[in-house]
């Protein structure tokens, strides 16, 4: 009987169901790229060295501290409550009546900015010192060397703390119902109102989010291991060749 129900529910109502988890994964996915481009930023610029004296000691300070207070805040305080206050209170304090939809990519990407900041300065401060050093030696600028040598390591080591965030984006979205985002939880607590049933529409939605965030989860898998490319490698001359098992073997031997 509980079977039939949720086929039954499934059934009339799966159009909504699609059109909540599509708006799901499209807030998340926005969220996320927007986040990770404001985490880059903002972890770049909070990795610059401090000159001892002068104007730019005072200036870096104080953006330090202004990034600072942005990372505290949003990593202090819960995504609902800062939804209310950005998307109501722009309305009240400053006029601006915001689109609900550009409200709600907006309160995920700067959410986002301020976990993957952090998490961008860690994967910058875990390089070696040496690193710098010898880029600087080259006649590198700090910025260069981020670009060029420091960087593209480091976007490899958060990526999997990056696919963590895009998962946690997928259900914490959840939470922007309290602004209307049509987004899954949403449409599954319109469903069952209007049906006065209330365990199929949820753990409909219960399997629809797990299989996003599974699938989701696969595809930064393969994506790191098509980063980190074959296991073993060669090294002949200049070029970098795979090395076959019983290659190796020769070899140590």
């Amino acid at each position: 009987m509980r079977l039939e129900l949720i086929i039954k529910i499934l059934t009339e109502n799966w159009h909504m169901f699609l059109r909540g988890a599509g708006m799901t994964l499209y807030i998340s996915v926005i969220g996320t790229i927007f986040g990770f481009i404001i985490g880059l930023i903002v972890g770049i610029i909070r990795t610059i060295p401090i000159p001892e004296r002068g104007f730019k000691k005072g200036f870096l300070k104080v953006i330090n501290w202004l990034l600072s207070a942005y990372i505290e805040f949003f990593r202090g305080t819960p995504m609902m409550v800062q939804a209310m206050v950005i998307y109501y209170g722009s309305a009240e304090a400053l006029g601006i009546n915001m689109d609900k939809y550009a409200a709600a990519i907006f309160i995920v990407s700067i959410n986002t900015g301020a976990y993957m900041a952090e998490i961008v300065r860690g994967g910058i401060i875990s390089i070696d010192k040496g690193q710098f050093e010898a880029a600087h030696a080259m006649g590198m600028n700090h910025f260069q060397t981020m670009i060029y040598v420091v960087m593209p390591q480091v976007i490899r080591n958060i990526l999997p703390a990056t696919g963590n965030e895009f998962v946690i984006n997928i259900k914490d979205t959840s939470v922007l119902n309290v602004i209307s985002v049509s987004e899954l939880f949403f449409t599954t607590k319109s469903i069952a109102g209007n049906s006065f049933i209330f365990y199929p529409p949820f753990f409909i939605a219960c399997v629809l989010y797990f299989v996003m965030t599974f699938t989701v989860t696969r595809i930064l898998r393969f994506i790191e291991k098509k980063i980190d490319g074959p296991e073993n490698f060669i090294l002949a001359g200049n070029q970098m060749q795979v090395a076959k098992p019983e290659d190796m073997l020769k070899r140590s031997n």
